[in-house]
């Protein structure tokens, strides 16, 4: 799994006006990824239980290549750009995979 390549990302949204607005921009940047990205293995949104303000990404990569080339599609970069008016606070934890089970693409 070495080559693997990962990040966490746990946004906190201003209220919940502004998640909603957010949940509907990874809506419009997750159809992106899906149609352009063969290298993004994973990515998920996630609503920890019990806070209805926070959203937690996961995101796997084939590589840092991958991840590159993620930063670099135009949906991402409108994502990047339009997030901040959404966000009370950010923190990305970047992980390099050790190990594990990664489920076959289809």
């Amino acid at each position: 799994m070495s080559e693997g390549f990962g990040l966490v990302v746990r946004f906190t949204l201003r209220d919940e006006e502004a998640a909603a607005a957010f949940d509907e921009l990874c809506a419009r940047t997750l159809e992106g990824i899906k149609e352009s990205e063969p290298g993004t293995l994973t990515y998920v949104t996630h609503v920890p239980e019990g806070e209805p303000l926070v959203r937690v990404f996961y995101e796997l990569y084939a590589d840092r290549a991958a991840f590159d080339a993620h930063e670099e599609q135009p949906h991402t970069k409108h994502f990047l750009t339009e997030r901040e008016q959404y966000l009370a606070g950010i923190e990305v934890t970047f992980l390099d995979a050790v190990k594990g089970k990664v489920a076959a693409q289809q």
